[in-house]
């Protein structure tokens, strides 16, 4: 859909359906199941809670792949053959970034109309104002992953004034340091409406400011060269010791539990979507098991076979895929915890059948009929982040069978540990290292987690460590490619001299070393025809990819959106 029809849809959801009341609120409340129009809803506190509780799911539903898989590719953490993102070369019309930017735009259209309708609720002070702060956060966030995306967009204040006075089709793009401006603007807003906590699984005032301290980490390097701004670097630290100190959020024990189902609200996370594995109505399910489950995974349609964790990721984990399992240490959880290789096995997938184990799962027909018998993942890995398992492991964690396509499992998209980091980093700030001992515990906090041997603190914390840390922390979480786009926003070259160094390609030759070691036990590397692609194809690295183009539908609907943007005082123009 272009710009144009994400306003129509979304107007026409809040007349018809008041905006998703009758579905997809299954996480914290499901309302009566009568029909409903906006003007006899939102009378009463409940129904004002009921009323934004799709703002956590239905409006992303067509961002997730694209999300958490295309900008895995851009980042180097996926392979996934000749995809445009992975080669980074993406197009106008490509229909994932179409499908991204659409979602974004969609959430912001639902967020703008329900906002203003809670805002005119006969309900509680107290309920208006939490609901309204929730929908102004998701609202911030699309428009920060726009802004990151495409850098100057339009800024869309009121959906419904902007489709009765026919503005939609002559918005002009605006500055990306205006549409950051804005973005602070509405968090603020909705951190001042928003209580200290919430119900598990909605949005508070830390989770607010979570969000707002990642923009200002962000913001801190726009239009800067070399160095970044330090009034944004001291906003981003002081939110984030805020948030560590005050939030009452805890880091998981076990990092592999944040991602269970029965933990979907857990105490690390900050911000999530939270799905409902139904098809009432498609787009209330979290898609990603369907997207990197391998075929068979599952009694239902799955296609994770070829889109799989990167040479470049293993290596950053220190993985070497031509060990022989027996051999490897496992020394950071979070590698398992993101991808399978040969000699995984796992307790809480296909527990019904004791577990499961990576290699019979691919060459024992007895254990899976579906077993191809051979190994698809050009890398000799496949992911793991985002999935359930089979039937029996979503309902022994949710107590319901997921469906075609669509489990429950809640997406978390900022969490204590990113929060961590960030502080880290912005303390950092301009220094190549740190020596102070709050920065030191916040980093040592994560990845002592993820490392238990590294149990002694370090003496110091640098840029790199921070920048390495995120990556291994938070790979596969949709947040990678980002942390390139900040850094292209100061130091266009460090970022482009990386992307460039990735091993983006593929390993021959894993077959034929797995298949041999399933059935003889025996390891066997052929170092002369197991190793990696002799002829990786050579990716063109420019300032420009760190944009990626407006959708070619959006343009032609709008052309002012393809003239140079406009400066916007976006405080005096705008207010809620």
């Amino acid at each position: 859909m272009n710009i144009l029809k994400k306003y129509k849809f979304a107007a026409v959801l809040a007349v018809v359906a008041g905006f998703g009341m009758t579905s997809c609120d299954d996480f914290l409340n499901r309302p009566t199941e009568d029909g409903y129009t906006t003007e006899d809803y939102y009378k009463s506190d409940q129904e004002c809670y009921n009323g934004v509780n799709h703002l956590y799911g239905l409006p992303w539903s067509d961002l997730t792949a694209a999300y958490f898989s295309e900008l895995e590719n851009a980042a180097g953490n996926q392979y996934a053959g000749g995809n445009a993102f992975v080669l980074l070369s993406i197009q106008s019309n490509n229909q994932s970034l179409k499908e991204m930017v659409g979602a974004n735009w969609r959430a912001i259209a639902e967020a703008n109309i329900t906002y203003n309708k809670i805002k005119g609720a006969s309900a509680s002070e107290a309920a208006k104002n939490a609901t309204m702060g929730e929908a102004l956060t998701w609202k911030a966030f699309a428009y920060f992953n726009l802004v990151r995306m495409l850098g100057p967009i339009p800024i869309i204040h009121d959906t419904e004034s902007d489709i009765s006075s026919g503005a939609y089709n002559s918005k002009f793009r605006v500055e990306s340091a205006d549409v950051y401006e804005y973005v602070i603007m509405t968090l603020e807003k909705a951190v001042s409406l928003l209580p200290e906590s919430a119900a598990g699984g909605r949005i508070d005032r830390f989770s607010a400011k979570a969000l707002l301290a990642k923009v200002y980490l962000a913001k801190s390097g726009l239009g800067q060269t070399g160095t970044r701004n330090q009034a944004d670097l001291d906003m981003a630290a002081s939110l984030a010791k805020d948030v560590m100190d005050n939030s009452g959020r805890e880091l998981m024990e076990n990092y592999e539990d944040i991602f269970r189902a029965s933990n979907n609200f857990n105490k690390e996370s900050l911000l999530a979507w939270h799905w409902y594995g139904s098809y009432n109505p498609y787009g209330c399910g979290n898609q990603l098991q369907a997207i990197f489950a391998m075929g068979g995974f599952t009694n239902t349609l799955t296609w994770g076979d070829w889109t799989v964790p990167s040479v470049d990721l293993q290596e950053a984990f220190g993985l070497d895929i031509f060990q022989n399992p027996e051999e490897r240490r496992n020394t950071d959880v979070r590698r398992k915890a993101t991808m399978m290789i040969a000699g995984d096995k796992y307790s809480y997938f296909w527990r019904n059948v004791g577990g499961f184990d990576y290699l019979k799962f691919l060459y024992d027909k007895e254990y899976n009929p579906d077993a191809k018998e051979s190994l698809s993942s050009g890398t000799g890995a496949n992911v793991v982040k985002g999935l359930v398992g089979n039937d029996e492991d979503h309902k022994a964690e949710l107590g319901y069978i997921g469906m075609k396509q669509s489990t429950g499992l809640s997406t978390h998209l900022i969490r204590l540990a990113d929060v961590y980091l960030i502080y880290a980093e912005a303390k950092i700030g301009n220094n190549a290292s740190s020596t102070e001992a709050s920065v030191i515990d916040a980093f040592h906090a994560v990845h002592h987690r993820a490392v238990s041997a590294d149990w002694e603190k370090p003496s110091s914390v640098s840029w790199e460590d921070v920048w390495k840390e995120r990556r291994l922390e938070l790979a596969y979480e949709g947040d990678r490619w980002f942390d390139f786009v900040r850094l292209s926003y100061y130091d266009p070259q460090r970022a482009i001299n990386e992307l460039k160094s990735q091993k983006r390609s593929y390993y021959n030759g894993l077959d034929e070393l797995y298949k041999t070691y399933w059935e003889t036990g025996k390891w066997t590397v052929k170092p002369e025809s197991m190793q990696y692609d002799t002829n990786p194809p050579v990716i063109s690295v420019t300032e420009s990819v760190f944009r990626f183009p407006m959708p070619e539908d959006d343009v032609i609907f709008n052309p002012n959106l393809s003239k140079e943007p406009i400066h916007v005082d976006v405080r005096a123009e705008y207010a809620y």
